[in-house]
C-alpha cells in the first residue's frame, strides 16, 4: 500500500511539473497555444508531454494513448476499409473520441466510475459511442482478477463480459484497460475474420505471455507515445 501511495504521489508531482512547464513554455512562445500537426512527430510529442494525465487535452491533440506508429497504422487501416468499422474498446479515454471520428460505432467499457463521469461529459456530443460502466466487485477469489498493483481482491468478470452485451462481430477491438489477458481471450471469437486488435503496453511480461499463447499474428510497434517521457510498445494482432 505504501509503494502504491508513493507511486501515486510521484505521478501527481510529475503531472503538476509538466503542466507548469507547459504553461511557462507557452507564455515564453517556445510552445504554441495550439498543438502542432501529428506528422511533426517530435514537436507533437514534446507538446504532449505538458498534457500528461489530461484527457481533455488528449482529445484536443487528437491521438489515442498508443505509440505514434500504432496510431498511424490504425488510422491507415480504418481509412482503407470499404465500410466504416464497428469498434469495441476495453478502457475508455481520448482513444474513444479518436475512434468515433473514424468509425461507424464505438462501444467502450470503463471500470472506473469517476473517470467514466468525465468521459460522459466529453462524449455528450458524440452520437456514435456507447459507454458502459462496469466496475469490479470485491471477491475473495476473483474469477477474473487483474494483476495490476492495488487491484487484488477485485473481480472484473462484468467488465470483461460487457462485450457480450453487443451482438455481432467487431472489426476493431482495443485492449487497453484492466484484466487484459482475459479481454484478449474474450475478444478473439468476436473479432471479424479480417479484424484487428490493438493491444497496448505489450512489453509487459504478463501481456507477452497472453499474446504468445493466443492464435494470433502480432505486429509490434515500439516507439514514442503521446505524453509519455519514455518509449513504449503497442501491438496489432490479427487472426492467425
Amino acid at each position: 500500500m505504501a509503494t502504491r501511495s508513493l507511486r501515486g504521489t510521484a505521478k501527481s508531482w510529475y503531472a503538476a511539473t509538466a503542466h507548469g512547464a507547459g504553461a511557462l513554455l507557452t507564455a515564453a512562445h517556445v510552445l504554441g497555444a495550439e498543438p502542432p500537426p501529428r506528422d511533426r512527430r517530435t514537436r507533437h510529442w514534446l507538446y504532449s508531454l505538458t498534457k500528461v494525465h489530461d484527457s481533455v487535452a488528449m482529445v484536443d491533440l487528437d491521438v489515442p494513448w498508443w505509440t505514434y506508429r500504432a496510431v498511424d497504422e490504425v488510422e491507415r487501416w480504418l481509412g482503407a476499409r470499404p465500410h466504416p468499422a464497428h469498434v469495441f474498446e476495453y478502457g475508455s479515454g481520448a482513444s474513444t473520441v479518436w475512434l468515433a471520428r473514424r468509425s461507424a460505432s464505438v462501444t467502450s467499457v470503463e471500470h472506473h466510475e469517476g473517470f467514466a463521469g468525465l468521459m460522459g461529459d466529453l462524449l455528450a456530443s458524440v452520437d456514435n459511442v456507447t459507454l458502459l460502466v462496469r466496475p469490479p466487485t470485491p471477491a475473495r477469489e476473483p474469477t477474473v482478477p487483474s494483476a495490476k498493483e492495488g487491484y487484488a481482491g477485485l473481480d472484473f468478470a462484468a467488465y470483461v463480459d460487457a462485450m457480450d452485451e453487443t451482438d455481432g462481430e467487431f472489426d476493431l477491438v482495443v485492449v487497453d484497460g484492466r484484466a487484459r489477458e482475459h479481454c484478449l481471450e474474450r475478444a478473439l471469437p468476436r473479432l471479424a475474420p479480417d479484424g484487428l486488435i490493438v493491444f497496448d503496453n505489450t512489453r509487459r511480461r504478463r501481456y507477452r505471455n497472453a499474446i504468445e499463447a493466443a492464435p494470433v499474428m502480432e505486429h509490434r510497434l515500439p516507439g514514442l507515445t503521446p505524453t509519455l517521457p519514455y518509449p513504449d510498445q503497442t501491438s496489432l494482432l490479427r487472426h492467425a
